[in-house]
């Protein structure tokens, strides 16, 4: 094995899949695994990476949970001797102060790095994510709002967005002094920028963020953050970002020579039948599903109401499988769904029957996604079904480990940060599965219909 030049930890399914495919798109070869791999596996399996990632589930984390968690995989990832380890977030920096908790991440790293200050690095302008002055903006289906507009991320059921300005929302999740490199001053380009975070850090900021609107501020950023914390120092740095870390660093490393590969993918293919759970109920995910139903699959609700009641969870249970089994014996494709968009009177209702029935499951949203990644086995189980689109990233954590899943790579690059992956399974039948992990904001809405019938150049 060469020697590495990123390791990272994906905070979420999703985000780590979003990762890894930032960096193929650059030719830069990055091997995903569900758990910290050593030196040896690497060299063993995979000799040729550039990268190596861990797909987490600290997003949805409480703080006390990420102490216990999360320093033996950073002492993992440190290990590999990666200049750099990446704690990789959402791309609309979902996070509060009880649940995914970002400060409490970059608290325990501590621990294990030892750079002065944690550059942050939330813009991701090839997934429409924006940072200007310290605030995010980001796109929805029509428009571009301030994230604590966003339609979605305003009104997330778990880490609703109320604060644009991410240094403030950032403050109350952790007691770190921060500091920010604005947007006029990347703008100047690479030495200004890193002269200003120097001498950020040197006033005493031991968190900084860096301003992005472009795929120009990306080359910097990524630039800046490499020569600072990446270049010729005895040992890996800690950084913060979304996915637009890796296309800021695979930009830099381009344009400095130090990766020079043409990426490469074989044209996808068409599949006779396609195989869709989602469990997001973002609005774009709605548009998927209904493009998919116009596309000619055959939608399958998942009766959530009935699933979290344990005196109907049976029947409803069987009722889904029956009704995927006999549109999957007819040669249909089949997208099976919790909810279609966040207005869905089904979200509503399931959390309601949970909190009034005796025996209901403690947490709905993981009990849910157990069904489904139980539910996705046992069809796949019985046909020869061998590619398969998951969305939502809760389900995707639940799907993984339960198809005896332990790395993934990119088969094709979809969509921005929602590839199409190749897994690596211990279990034969699902070993070479082609398996699309999808964020519930991400992919156009013909995502799905592209999954079946087949792509033959990559955007």
């Amino acid at each position: 094995m060469d020697d590495l030049l990123l390791a990272f930890y994906g905070d979420d399914m999703t985000g780590s899949t979003d990762a890894m495919d930032a960096f193929a798109r650059s030719g830069i070869e990055t091997v995903l695994f569900l758990d910290p791999p050593d030196s040896e596996a690497i060299e063993r399996e995979f000799p040729a990476a550039d990268a190596v990632g861990v797909a987490g589930t600290s997003r949805s984390m409480t703080p006390a949970t990420m102490k216990d968690a999360l320093p033996p995989v950073f002492e993992s990832l440190a290990a590999l001797d990666a200049p750099l380890v990446h704690y990789k977030i959402c791309s609309t920096f979902d996070s509060a102060p009880d649940i995914g908790n970002i400060g409490r991440a970059i608290d325990i790293a501590a621990d294990t790095f030892e750079n002065d200050a944690v550059p942050v690095h939330a813009a991701a302008p090839p997934l429409d994510r924006y940072v200007v002055f310290g605030n995010m903006f980001a796109e929805d289906i029509d428009d571009v709002y301030r994230l604590d507009r966003h339609p979605t991320m305003r009104n997330h059921p778990m880490t609703p967005m109320d604060e644009s300005d991410l240094r403030r929302h950032l403050s109350k999740q952790t007691d770190r002094s921060m500091g920010l490199v604005d947007v006029l001053t990347v703008d100047e380009g690479l030495d200004e920028t890193r002269h200003e975070l120097v001498e950020t850090v040197r006033e005493g900021a031991e968190i900084v963020f860096l301003d992005g609107l472009d795929d120009n501020h990306l080359r910097t950023t990524g630039g800046v953050i490499w020569e600072t914390y990446g270049d010729d120092r005895d040992a890996p740095s800690f950084v913060v970002g979304s996915s637009g870390f890796q296309y800021a660093l695979a930009d830099y490393w381009r344009a400095a020579g130090i990766v020079d590969r043409t990426p490469e993918f074989d044209a996808l293919a068409p599949v006779d039948q396609l195989l869709v759970m989602s469990g997001s109920a973002s609005p774009l995910t709605a548009a998927q599903i209904d493009a998919a139903l116009d596309a000619g699959f055959t939608g399958v609700r998942i009766d959530t109401v009935n699933l979290v009641d344990p005196e109907t969870v049976d029947a409803a249970r069987e009722r889904a499988f029956e009704e995927a089994r006999e549109a999957l014996d007819c040669g249909d494709s089949v997208v099976l769904y919790t909810a279609h968009g966040p207005n869905d009177a089904a979200i509503e209702e399931t959390k309601r029957r949970a909190q009034e029935t005796v025996g209901a499951p403690d947490d709905v949203s993981e009990f849910i996604g157990r069904e489904q990644g139980a539910l996705l086995r046992r069809l796949l189980d019985r046909t020869e079904i061998d590619r398969v689109c998951v969305a939502g990233g809760d389900t995707c954590g639940h799907v993984t480990p339960v198809l005896d899943v332990y790395a993934l790579q990119t088969r094709f690059p979809l969509a921005p940060g929602s590839p199409l992956c190749t897994a690596h399974s211990r279990t034969g039948r699902f070993d070479g599965i082609e398996i699309a992990l999808k964020g519930g904001q991400l992919g156009g809405t013909d995502y799905f219909v592209r999954a079946r019938d087949g792509v033959d150049e990559w955007e």
